[in-house]
């Protein structure tokens, strides 16, 4: 058999293994925070916000349409405006 295909055999036997593994080692980044919280636990964290934290603020006057509006207006004297100076006669 050739060296490169035993290779391939052998990783992936390796890989198996690992997987197959009864202890399984935890990354380094839950390592750091199990030494962390050992001597500074994190706080609770409530599973909602609270209602007055968890809504966006919107102002009363404004309306949705009115920012639509603006939106489509730009876009039609951006039109019109392009369509001026392509159709300008040469001097």
């Amino acid at each position: 058999m050739p060296e490169h295909e035993q290779d391939g055999q052998e990783r992936e036997f390796d890989l198996r293994w690992a997987d197959d593994a009864e202890h399984k080692e935890p990354s380094a980044r839950a390592r750091m925070l199990a030494a962390r919280w050992k001597h500074d636990p994190p706080g609770p964290v409530p599973f909602r916000p609270d209602p007055e934290h968890g809504r966006p603020r919107r102002r009363a006057s404004r309306s949705p349409w009115i920012s639509t509006a603006v939106v489509l207006g730009s876009v039609a004297a951006l039109i019109v405006l392009l369509g001026y100076i392509n159709f300008r006669p040469p001097y």
